[in-house]
């Protein structure tokens, strides 16, 4: 990685070689202040005030201070030469990440990654402006330097002696601390992409990740990646005392042997005018000057090689993906070490739930699960107890109830449908049961236990919501169908597969290894992967909210039956006539009123319902669309 960045800047570098003299002849005038100021206050203190000489000290101070004078028009002068430097390469920089990231895209089943174009244009700014403090520390440090060592031999080379071997000694120790700090500052970069990732998945899909009862694993892999950045800033930061250290050794050091060492100086002729000009020079010149090396080299040099780095290692033409399909990586994992990918049952409309189903009317067609003549089955495994004591639920304090009071109590294996006029509270009521919303008063209890203190418990093994608006994230056909059960077997899959109806689907896409991508699937297709997905776990409640309305009568029929002959309770948010039809018992919502009861009682005693199947009927689509 930083051999990359380093032929990068290196040639970057070459290419404006001009642009470079320019600068350093800059640099060499702002030096100029630190060669004069420890000779100036030598000569001001030896010629001038000890002589009694007043006006000859003052003199030689009025010539240092026009000297910064000039210092600090060339420093001027060499900011704005730094940006013939700075501005290509952050060009350069751009270029790079616009062209690796179109090569990318343009491979076949490469999502596109604009979290990943944000952070590599970010890392672009970053080098832009590490690239120009490092120019400017290590240009100053090194003119700064020649011009002090020149002047304290000037003065009298017995100096150097205090001065030099502590100066090397701390560049050693900050040169050999560089590869473990570049190192550690990478491993910060890295584990930030990471959790900015994670996160950024998270936020993208918070509704999913409770409707599938994966608050746990979300928390676990989150949480992992957050200690992994707080490890690897910790590690940056040990690391970072060894740059206090080179510090302290090449920039005090000399200044306390200077000090120590006066006295043997003076014996040895020293003047006290010389030892004060080199007390200057450490102080005044050299000790900032590595102050400014060490923390821009140490801080900004070392961004600017990682962020580099990062930008070539990312930006770099992708190896094509196999037209087959293949390993496909989740939406929203990290590209070092996996990441976050959320895919549930759940959708911003309504979130989770799962399990089994009641009876239904209808036949099957082939596959498995085929109900005995009468059109009941004639065992049904146990399913989820549902009970509503007392619900109220309400968006806002001042807002009205969308359900007031509601009990309700669903036996183990029956099949409920929920009905009534849109905004009527159809969602808010599958929410409720499945734990995704709390009540503002009253209790939703599964099996007898809170439904919201089953959400550390294996949730999504409890129950299964699948809403509206399906979702499916990129990765393989097999990734989305198991990923609520990821040691689902082959054979049960395919049992899956075929009695839901998906099976035309999963060959038309090439089979289950095949890429899964959301945005060339239709509505219904991604509902019919949906109601696989949420098929194969063993639920005791399954809940769909309108989970089929993008299929045609006969699919939805046939995905509703499938549903229903599974062991368990199935609630079913109906979307057409034949839902409730199938049901054992309907439920009727209109804002806080409700009834209950069969297809029957409620034609003879609801008059909302009858005005619902009546739409219905005169709504239905006699020609079924594609799905």
């Amino acid at each position: 990685m930083t051999g990359r960045a380093g032929e990068l800047l290196l040639s970057s570098l070459r290419r404006r070689r001009g642009a470079f003299v320019r600068l350093t002849g800059w640099s060499l005038l702002q030096g100029v202040p630190a060669f004069l100021s420890g000779w100036a206050v030598a000569r001001a203190v030896d010629d001038g005030f000890l002589a009694g000489r007043t006006g000859t000290g003052l003199a030689w101070l009025g010539a240092l201070a026009a000297a910064v004078v000039i210092g600090a028009w060339a420093t001027h002068h060499a900011t704005l030469g730094l940006s013939a430097l700075v501005e290509p390469l952050r060009d350069e920089l751009v270029t790079l990440v616009t062209s690796g990231t179109l090569h990318r895209s343009a491979q076949v089943g490469r999502p596109a990654d604009t979290a990943g174009v944000a952070r590599l244009t970010e890392h672009v700014e970053i080098a832009r402006e590490a690239y120009g403090a490092v120019v400017v520390f290590v240009q100053g440090f090194v003119v700064t330097a020649v011009g002090v060592l020149l002047g304290l031999a000037t003065l009298d080379p017995a100096l150097l002696l205090f001065v030099v071997p502590p100066l090397l000694a701390g560049l050693g120790l900050f040169a050999g601390a560089l590869r473990a700090l570049a190192a550690r500052q990478r491993a910060v970069v890295l584990a930030d992409e990471g959790t900015a990732e994670s996160v950024g998945t998270l936020t993208g899909g918070l509704r999913d990740v409770v409707a599938c009862g994966a608050e746990d694993l979300v928390r676990e892999r989150t949480g992992a990646r957050i200690d992994a950045a707080a490890r690897a800033t910790r590690a940056l930061a040990r690391a970072t005392a060894l740059r206090t250290a080179s510090l302290g050794i090449g920039g005090w050091l000399p200044l306390v042997l200077l000090l120590a060492g006066a006295p043997w100086l003076v014996q040895r002729g020293v003047t006290a005018g010389a030892v004060l000009g080199a007390v200057t020079y450490v102080s005044q010149g050299l000790q900032p000057a590595l102050q400014g090396l060490v923390q821009g080299v140490g801080g900004s040099g070392l961004w600017l090689l990682v962020t580099i780095g990062r930008i070539t290692e990312v930006s770099a033409p992708a190896a094509p993906v196999p037209a087959g399909g293949g390993p496909a990586t989740p939406a929203g994992s990290g590209r070092e070490g996996g990441g976050l990918a959320a895919p549930a049952s759940g959708s911003p409309k309504s979130p989770a739930g799962g399990g089994p189903a009641g009876p239904a009317r209808g036949g099957l067609g082939p596959g498995a699960g085929r109900r005995p003549p009468g059109g009941r089955a004639a065992h049904r495994p146990r399913g989820a107890h549902v009970e509503l004591d007392g619900v109220t639920f309400r968006y806002a304090r001042s807002a009205e109830p969308v359900i007031s009071g509601l009990d309700l109590v669903l036996r183990p294996g029956e099949n409920l449908a929920v009905v009534g006029p849109s905004g009527a509270g159809k969602s808010t009521f599958a929410a409720l049961v499945a734990g995704v919303l709390e009540p503002g008063a009253g209790q939703v209890r599964l099996d007898g236990v809170p439904v919201r203190s089953l959400a550390t418990d294996g949730l999504a093994r409890r129950r299964v919501l699948i809403p509206q608006e399906a979702y499916v994230f990129a990765g393989t056909l097999w990734e989305n169908l198991t990923y609520l059960e990821p040691g689902a077997a082959p054979e049960a899959v395919d049992a899956a597969v075929d009695t839901v109806g998906a099976r035309p689907l999963v060959e038309r896409l090439g089979g289950y290894d095949a890429p899964a991508d959301p945005q060339e699937l239709s509505a219904g297709e991604r509902q019919l992967l949906a109601l696989v997905r949420a098929y194969l776990p063993p639920a005791g409640l399954v809940l769909l909210d309108e989970a089929t309305c993008h299929l045609d009568p006969e699919a939805e029929r046939r995905a509703e039956v499938a549903f229903a002959r599974r062991a368990g309770t199935l609630v079913v948010c109906a979307h057409r006539i034949s839902s409730a039809l199938r049901a054992d018992r309907v439920l009727v919502l209109d804002g806080t009123r409700a009834g209950l009861g069969t297809h029957e009682e409620l034609m003879a005693g609801s008059a909302l319902y009858r005005d619902l199947v009546g739409h219905w009927e005169v709504t239905a689509s006699p020609t079924p669309g594609r799905f």
